[in-house]
């Protein structure tokens, strides 16, 4: 037997090796890189490189990723989009109700809200509510395990909604694995996905220049953007997504007051809404409502009207968790302009 035969082949297998382990590092840096540009892009609104650059480290990671296909792993960003079709959407179960909201369409019903949480909290003290616009958009929740995210659904009834995991992966502005160590074994996230304005308009025009039927508003194409059965036609449209609260969470402690509890998110990843604010009582909630009023014209996104909750997380579940959708009147909420 040749003596330089089994050398030879320890040295290609070291090469093989030596070229793994060259690869997964460059993968692993790649995941990160696209992480960090990512969520600089969607959560902070601050790119960090151009869009070409982006796309041209996603290339490379497919590239990787196709050559190594063992590793692949189920947060990569290059696994937004690429699930095969589904032949129908199954149920989810939410653990815990996606309940409506109250509505109120004048300032004598915001007061009376007011009002009646005293009386329950049996309490004079000004309260602390956040406030946020109500996008016109479709409300979901979001699923993390351990950090990663494994489900998505619609509101549906409150109670079971549609599963639309593998849509929902493909909007860029929700993160597929949190940027921290310490999120809780299990966490649900809610909130509203919608089309901006802009991409609507966009994506209307060409509609019409493909001789398609255009969407009548911004909500319809986003819920029929979202429930596409092709997870590849829902990423070609131009859909975003807030995130404006949790639902289930096990295994973890986090802020006791809602405005504090939307910035942790914020730095787990998540996009927020970047008009809410956190006002000081009823009369913090009309001026809310007049500014958003004023602003509704310019924003790159079509509201129905404002939200308040309780910023105390302690009296929320003394209250029941309350919160108001305070709705367009003629006076101080006028129509969107066009």
């Amino acid at each position: 037997m040749d003596p330089l035969k089994p050398q030879a082949a320890e040295r290609q297998a070291a090469k093989r090796g030596a070229a793994n382990r060259a690869a997964a590092d460059r993968a692993a840096q790649l995941r990160e890189l696209l992480d960090r540009y990512n969520y600089r892009y969607h959560a902070l609104d601050d790119p960090e490189v151009p869009d070409a650059e982006y796309d041209r480290l996603m290339v490379e990671l497919r590239g990787i990723e196709a050559q190594h296909p063992e590793l692949l792993t189920k947060d990569s960003p290059s696994q937004r989009v690429g699930a095969a079709p589904v032949a129908a959407f199954g149920a989810v179960r939410h653990r815990l109700p996606m309940l409506s909201l109250d509505n109120a369409f004048s300032e004598q019903e915001v007061r009376d809200f007011d009002r009646r949480i005293h009386e329950r909290l049996e309490s004079d003290a000004a309260i602390r509510y956040s406030a946020e616009p109500k996008l016109d958009g479709l409300a979901i929740s979001a699923l993390f395990e351990n950090g990663l995210f494994v489900q998505g659904a619609t509101r549906g009834d409150g109670e079971t909604g549609e599963d639309i995991t593998q849509n929902l992966r493909t909007i860029a502005a929700l993160p597929l694995k949190l940027r921290t160590a310490d999120a809780p074994r299990m966490l649900e996230v809610r909130g509203e996905v919608f089309m901006p304005l802009a991409g609507f308009e966009r994506f209307n025009r060409e509609a019409a220049a493909r001789g398609e039927k255009p969407y009548i508003n911004p909500r319809n194409a986003a819920a029929g953007s979202l429930r596409q059965l092709d997870p590849r036609m829902t990423a070609a449209r131009p859909l975003d997504l807030f995130i404006y609260g949790i639902g289930y969470v096990e295994g973890g402690e986090l802020p006791p007051h809602h405005g504090a509890l939307l910035q942790q998110l914020r730095r787990w990843g998540f996009k927020i809404c970047p008009q809410s604010r956190v006002v000081e009582s009823i009369e913090g909630c009309l001026e809310y409502y007049r500014t958003m009023g004023e602003a509704r014209a310019t924003l790159p996104y079509q509201i129905d009207g404002v939200v308040y909750k309780v910023d105390d997380a302690d009296l929320q579940r003394r209250l029941g968790f309350v919160s108001r959708r305070v709705g367009p009147s003629p006076t101080n909420f006028p129509p969107r302009r066009r």
